[in-house]
């Protein structure tokens, strides 16, 4: 399998905002709650975490503010095996801060990244030496979405004459684009990548509920090399030029799904690094994915390498049956 721009050494480096979170402890709703969990949380850190796991080299670029949080973000990821040269510390805006907000329909996010320094990111971070050197740059949907300077940081990323190939995640969350509209611009950034990838439920939120399977989403998205249309706890299909690769999804009992997709994203990409045939690529998303599905942290250790192994070279039959838990 090749790509619109063919892979060069280097590490596969992922920008983008990665904040301080805080979850109730025990989980619970915040209303309810004496005591909140410090962790952190970020999608393309997820995603440089998870690649660092598989023996992928793996550098995030972003940006912390001078305080306690950033430089527990800073620790954090880089006691991951992440490369954290490119990340800057801006001595005038925040860190950003999450809180989760449990509940019997699923986890709220509350925001408060407004204003924060990785918000302020421009395009001038591409000439940062930690990006010079990408095997890959990889992007998620969130950036756009935090300012126009880093909205203006994807679309650069995403010039035709790029020397890197890119990996987009759309990652829609409505939250961050409210009073305007995400969809133009989310399906122009993730048709211009090498490798875009999406979730089914976020295409028909995005682009109408007509889009109901995932060559739709193909007729919608026809420019990257690779498209991934992950289609929740059912399968994931990949397409390869014209050329479709569906696995099906494993069965995980589910704490809680926040992290799963950078998971899947970071399996799928690692298998290509590692030149696996598609569809050992997007079982390696899927068993990465597990990982974030049973725990309510982003970021969780990786199933058994022995599981894994016997998992990717099984029959059909095996793989179907299989439960991870």
């Amino acid at each position: 399998m090749s790509l619109h721009r063919p892979l060069r050494p280097g590490p596969v480096v992922c920008v983008g905002e990665t904040m301080a979170a805080l979850a109730p402890d025990p989980l619970g709703p915040l209303d309810d709650t004496d005591l909140l969990r410090v962790d952190i949380a970020g999608a393309e850190s997820n995603v440089a975490l998870y690649l660092a796991d598989h023996g992928i080299p793996a550098r995030w670029v972003s940006a912390v503010g001078d305080d306690p949080f950033g430089r527990r973000v800073r620790a954090r990821i880089a006691a991951g095996g992440v490369d954290i040269s490119g990340v800057r510390t801006d001595p005038e805006r925040p860190t950003g801060l999450l809180l989760k907000d449990p509940g019997p329909h699923g986890t709220r996010v509350h925001y408060h990244r407004a204003g924060s320094a990785a918000s302020a990111l421009t395009p001038e971070v591409l000439d940062d030496p930690a990006v010079k050197g990408a095997a890959l740059v990889h992007l998620s949907g969130i950036t756009p979405a935090l300012s126009p300077h880093c909205h203006a940081l994807v679309e650069r990323a995403l010039r035709p004459d790029r020397p890197w190939p890119v990996s987009f995640d759309v990652n829609h969350r409505p939250a961050l684009w409210a009073g305007r509209s995400a969809a133009g611009v989310l399906r122009s950034l993730a048709d211009r990548a090498d490798i875009a990838l999406v979730g089914l439920d976020e295409a028909q939120t995005l682009w109408g509920d007509g889009i109901a399977d995932a060559e739709r989403v193909r007729d919608l998205l026809p420019g990257p090399r690779v498209l991934v249309v992950k289609d929740g706890g059912r399968a994931a299909t990949a397409f390869v030029g014209a050329t479709a690769h569906r696995v099906p999804a494993l069965t995980v009992p589910v704490t809680e799904p926040v992290g799963a997709g950078d998971g899947f994203a970071a399996g799928f990409l690692g298998g290509l690094l590692r030149r696996l045939p598609v569809d050992r690529a997007l079982r390696l998303g899927h068993l990465t994915a597990a990982s974030a599905l049973r725990t309510t942290a982003d970021h969780a250790p990786l199933p058994d390498p022995s599981l894994m192994t016997a998992l990717l070279d099984a029959d059909e039959k095996t793989w179907r049956a299989a439960v991870i838990d």
